[in-house]
């Protein structure tokens, strides 16, 4: 499955964090993230993480247009929910676009577990009946 790990600056280190809890299970799979979060998880993990712009930059719209073409299969996005943030239509967008997708999406670290536990449990595997092109391990990009 291709998933996407989306963090804000103060949700960055719990992103890091999350994904060396979770490494075994997130190396089963193609992940891509936005440039400074997938680098840090990178560092930290070992994990392969196909990077793209910074969120600043525009990488979390690079991530929502690979959602709006079935290319990504769940979305971790670890919002800071305290912090108004200038990008806040481009998070509006982000669900939006995976509400009519029917993608997966966690925005905070509960339901980030839960999502990969479901995945690594199985539960998600309707992903690759609705998407057979992204079961394969492989680059996202």
């Amino acid at each position: 499955m291709n998933i996407a790990l989306i963090a804000h600056d103060k949700k960055k280190e719990l992103m890091v964090q999350f994904c060396m809890a979770y490494c075994g299970i997130l190396s089963k799979h193609n992940l891509c993230a936005t440039g400074t979060t997938g680098k840090l998880i990178a560092e930290a993990t070992g994990l392969a993480v196909d990077r793209f712009l910074s969120g600043k930059q525009g990488g979390d719209q690079q991530i929502g247009a690979r959602v709006a073409y079935n290319e990504i299969d769940m979305v971790i996005f670890l919002r800071d929910p305290m912090t108004e943030l200038p990008i806040e239509p481009d998070v509006a967008a982000m669900l939006r676009l995976c509400d009519l997708h029917n993608i997966p999406i966690a925005t905070n670290i509960a339901t980030a577990e839960l999502l990969i536990l479901g995945l690594d449990n199985g539960y998600l595997s309707w992903r690759d009946v609705v998407n057979p092109k992204n079961s394969k391990k492989g680059r996202i990009i």
